[in-house]
């Protein structure tokens, strides 16, 4: 039975994850994204009373989900419809992820997947391990058909009433009556016996009626199964005087007798009514194959809408407001208010947000002054990307861009003694990597690329490899303090109406102080590096 939570016409991306997922991670800090998103915050009087720990399969699953981007707008809407529909409805998804978590772990507790390892001798312990899969399968079905049934008129989203219609269709009120009503007829063959539940309601008493004939020598033949059933009685322990009556009374009965005193027609009774449950568990079992792997792919995919409503929820605590990003050109790009989650998440706190259009460009160069936002404010356009090509929402008031099928990151790096070459090598080392993949429509952010060598030498590299780029159809944004080449940039293209280059600055006042925004400004010719001197160690003397 199909999910397709996920996506609209099946249940897994056909495309492959972006190129070096582990760098887009890295450099954007996502996984503190990801260990948010997989908490729980539990509010009390409309303020968070506590944080449950996070969950490791809501951080793999978003992972995974956040890394293979979707192509098309209707597939991003697709999923930010399941999505609305989750955050109005947050208790259904995180009870089809809970059931479905525990049906699997139930089932793992049972042998899943090492039943057809057991022994020939084994095969009584297969047979009710087999019955009560079942029984799990049954419950599970059962609850989330209910929690669907309670949201049938509310649930607006194409994805979840198209799953809704495809379990109710797959697992009918009469399937799951006809199985629920034949599992209770041989429950009797998976009751326990142990001694401390001597006194209570048990079904021990199975009733089997056949037809067949009788041949020379009074051998069966044309056996047919006419009814197989159970009923409740007290259990007692074999051998005390409670048992001994029961079976005495039994006994008398025209159409009974007991086996307790004849092993061998005790041994082929066994037989036989492990012969008919089997032959009915198969037949149940061939009505349950299509669900062998629904509740895996529910799990994963209910996963990720919770960790999108957590998500959510963390966004509403820091205090800034969010939204559903929306497609566009994609040489267009606009924003308002856009923040950068992954440090308001690790420094709780609201930040500062950014406004910004910029239409039919393919470069943006960032400059200004040091300790201005820079670097935050590309990480937040990276973050914000990454969200909205999976569907997830972005911490902005408005964010309209367009797809690209990948993306690649080149942040600088601090030296460390596992470099086995300066630099400048390093550097030149993943971009030549990221060259080797990067293709027609692909996104490159830079934070400060090539600023591990000389001004002149930097800005002749980042020139030549920028423009390159450019000319292959590839969009850059790009942090730098190479000034030099912002400023050939700019005076190549500052009196063409048709130019390609947006140019931004970190804003700072007369008096040094720094905004966190950007605004256009064409490249200066310094990064303010004295503000920061003056900061740090003081006022210059400058009497001597």
């Amino acid at each position: 039975m199909k999910v397709c939570l996920l996506y609209s016409d099946r249940e897994r991306s056909n495309e492959e994850t972006y190129y070096d997922t582990a760098s887009i991670i890295k450099d954007l800090g996502l996984k503190s994204l990801f260990l948010a998103a997989a908490k729980r915050l539990v509010y009390e009087n409309g303020s968070v009373k506590s944080v449950e720990k996070e969950n490791q399969y809501l951080i793999e699953t978003l992972r995974a989900v956040m890394m293979t981007p979707l192509h098309t707008a209707d597939e991003i809407r697709f999923r930010q419809d399941v999505i609305k529909d989750c955050i109005l409805h947050e208790d259904m998804i995180r009870d089809m992820y809970n059931i479905s978590s525990e049906l699997i772990r139930k089932w793992n507790e049972l042998g899943r997947g090492g039943r057809e390892k057991m022994k020939q001798s084994n095969q009584a312990m297969r047979l009710t391990s087999d019955i009560r899969v079942l029984h799990l399968f049954a419950d599970a079905l059962g609850s989330i058909k209910k929690l669907l049934a309670t949201q049938e008129e509310e649930l607006k989203s194409e994805g979840l009433t198209a799953f809704r219609d495809e379990l109710f269709k797959s697992f009918s009120d009469e399937k799951e009556e006809f199985l629920k009503s034949v599992l209770a007829d041989i429950s009797f063959y998976t009751d326990g016996t142990d001694d401390e539940d001597e006194g209570r309601n048990r079904v021990v008493r199975p009733r089997i009626v056949m037809e067949c004939g009788l041949e020379d020598g009074l051998k069966f033949s044309s056996l047919k199964l006419e009814e197989v059933s159970s009923r409740g009685e007290k259990f007692y322990k074999p051998g005390s005087a409670k048992y001994r009556i029961r079976e005495f009374v039994n006994s008398r009965v025209p159409d009974s007798f007991s086996t307790v005193n004849d092993p061998r027609t005790q041994e082929q009774s066994q037989m036989l009514e492990y012969g008919i449950v089997n032959y009915l568990v198969m037949e149940l079992k061939n009505m349950m194959e299509e669900f062998q792997s629904f509740f895996d792919r529910l799990r994963s995919q209910a996963a990720f809408y919770l960790a999108a409503v957590q998500l959510k929820a963390q966004m509403e605590r820091l205090g800034g407001g969010w939204c559903f990003p929306e497609v566009c050109d994609r040489r267009d790009l606009k924003f308002t208010q856009l923040r950068e989650l992954v440090m308001g998440i690790e420094r709780h706190v609201d930040v500062i947000g950014n406004t910004c259009t910029i239409e039919k460009k393919d470069l943006l160069i960032v400059t200004g002054a040091n300790q201005g936002g820079k670097s935050t404010f590309l990480r937040s356009i990276g973050i914000a990307q990454v969200m909205m090509q999976c569907g997830l929402m972005v911490m902005a008031d408005y964010y309209s861009a367009g797809i690209f099928p990948n993306i690649f990151v080149h942040f600088t790096r601090r030296e460390d003694s596992e470099m086995n070459s300066g630099r400048l090598d390093e550097e030149l080392s993943r971009m030549n990597g990221i060259i080797e993949h990067i293709g027609d429509g692909s996104l490159l952010l830079l934070n400060e690329s090539f600023a591990t060598t000389t001004e002149k030498e930097g800005s002749v590299i980042a020139y030549d490899i920028i423009t390159a780029l450019i000319e292959a159809g590839v969009r850059v944004l790009t942090v730098t303090h190479l000034l030099s080449f912002a400023r050939r940039v700019h005076e190549e293209s500052k009196n063409d109406p048709d130019s390609v280059v947006e140019f931004l600055s970190a804003e700072r006042k007369e008096d040094g102080r720094r905004t966190f925004r950007m605004i256009r400004h064409e490249p200066e010719l310094t990064s303010f590096g004295l503000d920061l001197y003056r900061e740090i160690v003081g006022e210059i003397d400058t009497a001597g």
